[in-house]
């Protein structure tokens, strides 16, 4: 990506909608363009928490390890989002990880001592970062709230329906995804195992609630599916 394409998608993102032209182009100029390959890390758990990466392109899972050595998926991130916020909230050293999903991915990473200048100058973009702080707590309490009042099924289909309604193709009067996650990773993101994604999958499959292959799922009706 060239300057220009980066600083017009920075106007993209909800969190830099605030910025003008000269603040997002002081954030190109002190920043850095990265590009991870698949399975690669964007950061690692252990790592100073010094920096928040702006994702262009590609698909990111943010993931810790169980006790017993299990990945748990704690969210999956797509274009235009923001990784590592929590450093701007204090955390001094990072404890998780980001791995691309995707055959790549293109990230802007701006140190987190620069954002907090831009915050001082700018108070709508301290909004905004408090705005993304609370929209990510909410999510976490939802996340939470699955986990513990819904069973493996439903939190499958949960799943397969954000990821729908938030990233999927309209085809007449079914969704299509495209996506780049694996069963295992269904499975560490819900907290079930891979064989029960895959029975939940088939089940689906055979009551023609869904289609699917490696890499999409077409769903027949998002209402109906259950």
């Amino acid at each position: 990506m060239n300057a220009i394409e980066i600083i017009n998608a920075l106007k993209e993102f909800s969190l830099t909608s605030c910025l003008d032209e000269q603040e997002i182009k002081d954030l190109v100029r002190f920043g850095e363009i990265r590009v991870i390959e698949k399975h690669k890390h964007v950061f690692e758990a252990g790592q100073a928490s010094d920096e928040i990466f702006f994702l262009f392109k590609g698909v990111v899972k943010i993931t810790t390890y169980a006790s017993d050595g299990r990945e748990v998926i704690k969210v999956i991130l797509h274009p235009q989002a923001i990784l590592s916020e929590h450093s701007i909230a204090g955390e001094k050293i990072r404890t998780n990880n980001a791995v691309v999903m995707t055959s790549d991915a293109v990230c802007l990473a701006v140190k987190v001592e620069f954002i907090r200048e831009l915050m001082c100058k700018n108070g709508a973009l301290a909004n905004n970062i408090i705005d993304l702080l609370g929209r990510k707590l909410k999510y976490n309490e939802e996340r939470l709230e699955s986990l513990v009042l819904n069973d493996a099924r439903e939190r499958i289909v949960q799943f397969l329906k954000v990821n729908a309604q938030s990233f999927g193709q309209a085809v007449g009067y079914e969704l299509l995804l495209r996506h780049d996650f694996t069963q295992q990773d269904i499975a560490n993101y819900t907290g079930t195992s891979r064989q029960t994604v895959t029975t939940v999958l088939n089940d689906l499959k055979k009551t023609n609630k869904i289609h699917f292959k490696r890499k999409s799922i077409l769903i027949r009706d998002i209402k109906a599916l259950c």
